[in-house]
């Protein structure tokens, strides 16, 4: 089944690319126009001495480099780790994209991701979507289960094209997070595409798939 029209929602700058950016990458080669929504770009969490814009610039440069046209890159501001404060309005603005974009696929956070903000964006997000098909992307530093439902077997230039726009950030390159380096990207995608008996695959959480 070809999804014309894909939505992918992500709590902070760089958690679409983490959790889908294979995926985001053969989408787009099969000719799906992608959208990303931001909801907030971290300036509190931006390195000490850094600009307050560092991240939302770094995820401008990843975009470029998946080649995703400005116009399809929607970005909030709303203080990070504080998403909660803000349901309804955060709310307010998937019901806007959702009327703007009108996706048939739309993916989000994991149900069992247990960071604070990406538990609004799964919830806002199935009260907004619930009757469009939708897959929750797997950041396993953040979860205690995932369950594989769904797999998107990958070439390894949709790796590549992936690890390319992660490298934009450098400002987490720079904090040495363990996520953040090739061998763990290449090694989860090899995990996953194992799993279907591929050589590279991205694993989602099924939430609804209209057939």
């Amino acid at each position: 089944m070809k999804y014309k029209r894909i939505l992918v929602l992500a709590p902070h700058t760089d958690d679409a690319e983490l959790g889908c950016g294979g995926t985001i990458a053969k989408l787009l080669e099969e000719g799906s126009e992608v959208f990303i929504a931001v909801f907030s770009t971290a300036e509190e969490s931006v390195p000490k001495g850094a600009p307050n814009d560092l991240l939302e610039k770094e995820f401008y440069h990843a975009m470029e480099i998946m080649n995703i046209p400005k116009k399809c890159l929607f970005v909030y501001n709303y203080q990070v780790r504080k998403l909660s404060y803000y349901r309804q309005d955060i709310l307010e603005d998937l019901i806007k994209l959702k009327n703007l974009i009108n996706p048939d696929l739309v993916f989000l956070p994991s149900g069992k991701d247990v960071h604070q903000d990406h538990q609004v964006i799964y919830s806002e997000g199935i009260r907004a979507f619930k009757n469009l098909s939708i897959l929750g992307y797997e950041l396993p530093w953040n979860h205690i289960t995932f369950s594989t439902q769904a797999f998107m077997e990958l070439n390894y230039h949709h790796i590549v094209r992936k690890w390319e726009a992660l490298q934009s950030y450098t400002s987490q390159i720079e904090l040495q997070r363990p996520y953040f380096t090739k061998e763990f990207i290449e090694g989860l995608a090899r995990v996953r595409g194992t799993q279907i008996n591929k050589d590279w695959a991205e694993a989602f959480e099924v939430l609804r798939i209209n057939l």
